[in-house]
């Protein structure tokens, strides 16, 4: 039986992927998971797989930087979000990749392509030069920041990416995750998530409210003075504290 390991910084893509994998590959059989590339190389050298599935964006060591370590130990096959410059180049070389979230037509492609060079005895690809040259395409040296939030809505835990998030808001116990479409509820606070979001994306414009640059229509005074950031789509107007009004007075 083929063997793998997963590596996702985020339980819900890693579960989601296993679940995809099931359904396509149901003989693949996945042997350990890691959440960040530290444990994907430790883990390669325990189990060794015949596959890994590396998240190009993790903690610690990135995706690529643990596929360096990885070599030819295992094919490897990236998990990407967004990424022009990786699927370009996937798709003109050995290495495959799975777009997150993962879709079973696309997902059953590589699949089908790493049956074959597990039936060939195929070597895993060498992946220095593409790899040198991924990192310095798409900045790996730049922070990573959140992509994705997991939020609850009632008892369903839903994956949100953060573009399509409106803003946050915190109070005591719980921060609403606003989209156009629906709110949902997390428990890490707004300034945790200050640190962890693009701050060109989500600004800051209250103690206890991010909200995303793209989705601010206008800002207005009220009759008490106060400075309010319309958000399109929404009624619902966020007050701007004193120390953050300097944000808006280009606009």
């Amino acid at each position: 039986m083929p063997t793998a390991i997963l590596a996702d910084d985020e339980r819900l893509m890693r579960e989601q992927l296993r679940s995809r994998l099931e359904q396509v590959w149901p003989e693949l059989q996945i042997l350990d998971e890691a959440k960040n590339g530290e444990e994907a190389i430790q883990l390669v050298e325990k189990h060794q797989p015949d596959l890994i599935f590396l998240d190009i964006r993790m903690p610690i060591k990135t995706g690529l930087e643990a596929a360096k370590e990885i070599g030819n130990k295992a094919h490897v096959v990236f998990i990407t979000a967004y990424d022009q410059y990786a699927i370009q180049a996937f798709d003109h070389g050995a290495v495959d990749y799975v777009l997150k979230p993962a879709d079973v037509a696309r997902l059953s492609k590589t699949v089908e392509r790493l049956k074959s060079r597990l039936k060939a005895h195929d070597q895993p690809a060498d992946m220095s030069n593409m790899l040198s040259q991924l990192a310095k395409q798409m900045g790996m040296s730049k922070p990573n920041y959140l992509q994705w939030i997991q939020a609850s809505i009632g008892q369903e835990l839903r994956l949100i990416p953060v573009e399509e998030i409106l803003f946050f808001q915190s109070d005591e116990k719980y921060t609403r995750v606003q989209t156009a479409n629906y709110e949902a509820l997390i428990r890490k606070p707004v300034r945790d998530l200050s640190e962890e979001l693009d701050p060109a994306l989500f600004w800051q414009i209250h103690r206890s409210t991010l909200v995303n640059a793209k989705a601010i229509s206008g800002v207005v005074r009220d009759l008490r003075g106060r400075h309010l950031v319309q958000v399109k789509g929404l009624t619902e107007k966020l007050e701007v504290s004193r120390s953050f009004v300097h944000l808006f007075k280009q606009m």
